[in-house]
């Protein structure tokens, strides 16, 4: 018979991970003394031993157990394949980015604090204060955002980009697709092919502007002042109201916080007037012509054939701190966004003019929806079609399960010779093998 004898507790933890050992005593043979220690293995709680006569002894059973993480995959690992967002609908709202049962909350909370005669707390930024940590980060990101201008400029010479004269569809080779995927008006008449023409560097970097403000906590923005005010990439905006100084944007930087009872501002301070801009005499020396992607391939020259990998990975990296560098920042400053098409508010509250021409913008009377905004409405990241072989036959809409999909940004860098950070190759489907037309209907 076999008997089992409890394990010590140091043996058993159940905490501790890998191997695990069952302590078995057997009964005493005479043949002990001679026979060396056999093989047992153990199946369906059963002991079964190979090869040996039964020997009697206590003998350790060491079973290996998978590491089990809470998450399901190791740390750091990326899934082999992941979807894209979903598009949303057009003729639909945005969804918000904080639950709307927890900005119901919170207004409860404040209601609450007015009802009481207690003004509503603030830390920086929400007072009007700069939070001096993020500083840095704000130069870190305009910097990179000037490099990422270059670099995208310099490459464009050399990567061809497409995009659609109907459409927002852009895309990167030599040629452009045939995936009959177009929605602009007439496609009717192509049957959904996209009409194609060279590509500049916004088809790349989607241009999202902003209005500067002198003041963000001031004057709202009216419709009959808008014109009064710069409009500049968001991005540029967003730095400049985190610290970054700009002599022909200036921002106005409080010394005592704003005070707030609930939704309204009790203590602003006085209203200071804006103070004009300090322009430079010659424009092409100027820091913000380095700031707007506009016309930015007139000014660079075309790059050397042995630069291009070394720009392509600058830029990428750039790509990557101006994507990470924008999170940060979002994640104290406020930005807000319309509901319902893609205009973009940096600051605590969304301006009044009444340019929203979205759907049931005659309900709104023009006005946006604003809401908290998201940082890929801020710095859009624009995917197209992943192209394994640019020189190669265009792609086809029968096999477009099985091409994946890249930022814009990324793309072109790739194909100039930049290596892919880790989190975009589970999109981009890499180790999917395309097959032939002939092979697609075979495939699971």
């Amino acid at each position: 018979m076999l008997k089992t004898v409890p394990a010590a507790s140091s043996l058993r933890n159940p905490s501790q991970r890998g191997a695990c050992l069952d302590i078995m005593e057997f009964p005493r043979s005479p043949l002990s003394s001679l026979s060396l220690c056999p093989l047992y293995l153990k199946f369906d709680n059963k002991w079964v031993q190979k090869g040996r006569p039964l020997v009697s002894g206590t003998f350790p059973y060491a079973c290996q157990r998978p590491i089990q993480y809470p998450s399901g995959k190791k740390p750091g690992a990326y899934p082999q394949n992941v979807d894209l967002p979903p598009i949303l609908p057009k003729k639909k709202k945005k969804p918000y980015p904080i639950p709307f049962k927890e900005i119901q909350k919170a207004a409860r909370k404040d209601k609450k604090l007015v009802e009481r005669g207690i003004e509503k707390p603030l830390q920086p930024p929400k007072n009007g204060l700069l939070v001096p940590e993020l500083i840095p980060v704000a130069y870190e990101v305009l910097d990179a955002w000037k490099v990422l201008i270059k670099g995208l400029a310099q490459l464009l010479h050399v990567i061809p980009v497409y995009g659609c004269s109907e459409c927002s569809e852009v895309h990167v080779a030599h040629a452009g697709h045939n995936i009959q995927d177009c929605n602009g008006p007439f496609s009717s008449n192509r049957h959904g092919l996209h009409s194609w023409v060279k590509g500049s560097i916004d088809d790349i970097l989607i241009p999202i502007e902003s209005y500067h403000l002198y003041d963000p906590f001031g004057r709202r923005i009216k419709h009959d002042t808008r014109f009064e005010h710069d409009r500049i990439p968001a991005v540029v905006e967003l730095c400049i109201q985190a610290g970054v100084e700009i002599p022909e944007y200036p921002s106005r930087r409080r010394t005592q916080p704003i005070r707030m009872m609930g939704k309204k501002v009790i203590d602003r301070g006085r209203y200071v007037e804006e103070p004009k801009p300090q322009c430079s005499v010659d424009p092409s020396l100027s820091s913000i012509v380095d700031l707007d992607a506009c016309g930015a391939s007139g000014r660079f020259p075309p790059p050397r054939i042995e630069d291009v990998p070394s720009i392509a990975q600058e830029t990428m990296n750039a790509h990557e701190i101006v994507r990470s560098g924008v999170t940060k920042l979002m994640g104290k400053y406020t930005v807000k966004a319309c509901g319902y098409c893609s205009e973009v508010h940096v600051g605590p509250w969304g301006h009044s003019a009444k340019l929203c021409g979205a759907f049931k913008h005659q309900w709104r009377d023009g006005k946006h929806g604003w809401q908290d905004a998201t940082v890929a409405e801020v710095f859009p990241p624009n995917y197209v079609w992943h192209v394994q072989d640019p020189k190669g036959p265009p792609l086809r809409g029968a096999l477009k399960r099985f091409y994946g999909k890249a930022p814009a940004v990324v793309e072109v860098c790739m194909q100039a010779g930049a290596q892919i950070p880790n989190r975009y190759k589970p999109m981009m489907r890499l180790d999917i093998i395309v097959p032939e037309s002939e092979e697609a209907s075979l495939v699971a």
